[in-house]
């Protein structure tokens, strides 16, 4: 089963009952910025609940795997994710690094964690690869299985790098790029305007501090990485609208 809950998203509405309760919060400790959005994720949490308490009296939590996933950061209009900078739509750690939760009882040891960089492209073959019989993954996809972290068979992945294509004005961002992130050194390029951002992650994870023009180097480095992931892919590319005047 695939369940997509309309929450945690706009327009930001939840039971007042809830949003009353992230009030009184917000006004003891106003380190959020929105009661409504406090309330909706306690929603998701509370639903997602009922469903597992579902499956248990149905007897099925044995043999059922359970994926929790979000598809991008907090929207800054109604949330703060600090440390990560910014967030929904945008390229740094706000907007693309998320919540990933597996449960699979008697293969996946319970309150383990990993720190291996994953991305979404890996959960299609991770589902495959745990299905086994009857599955069979395309000859040409993105992604890895990640079976072997999961099951601790290895601490690693054979890849050493993540790339996000985005060459999209999104609603929230308005800043066409990519990134792409080899081990701690995250390389983020923007297109419109024009401009080229270097961060280490490992000491710096609110992307506060640009090393581009200390390393001209390693800019060169990821930038020749991403291309040949782009060609490799072969998207369909983005192109200058003729109409287009940016002074206007």
């Amino acid at each position: 089963m695939y369940l997509s809950h309309y929450a945690v998203h706009t327009p930001l509405e939840a039971p007042d009952s809830l949003v009353k309760k992230y009030e009184a919060k917000l006004k003891k400790h106003p380190v959020q910025k929105s009661a409504t959005y406090a309330a909706m994720i306690e929603n998701v949490d509370d639903n997602v609940g009922r469903l597992l308490d579902e499956v248990d009296k149905l007897g099925l939590t044995h043999n059922t795997i359970v994926i929790f996933y979000s598809d991008n950061g907090g929207t800054t209009e109604a949330t703060i994710n600090t440390p990560l900078r910014e967030g929904k739509g945008f390229l740094y750690e706000g907007g693309i690094r998320v919540p990933l939760i597996f449960k699979w009882p008697g293969r996946i040891r319970p309150n383990t964690r990993c720190d291996v960089p994953v991305i979404s492209d890996d959960l299609l073959p991770t589902i495959v690869d745990m299905a086994k019989e009857g599955a069979r993954l395309p000859d040409d996809i993105d992604g890895l299985s990640l079976l072997p972290l999961l099951e601790e068979t290895s601490t690693e992945l054979n890849r050493d790098e993540l790339c996000w294509y985005y060459p999209h004005y999104s609603p929230q961002a308005q800043m066409p790029g990519y990134a792409i992130r080899k081990g701690d050194y995250k390389l983020v390029e923007h297109y419109d305007p024009q401009r080229v951002e270097l961060f280490h992650l490992q000491n710096d994870i609110s992307e506060s501090e640009n090393l581009a023009e200390q390393m001209p180097k390693k800019v060169k480095e990821l930038r020749s990485s991403f291309e040949k992931w782009l060609e490799q892919i072969n998207p369909v590319m983005h192109t200058l609208n003729p109409d287009y005047r940016p002074n206007d």
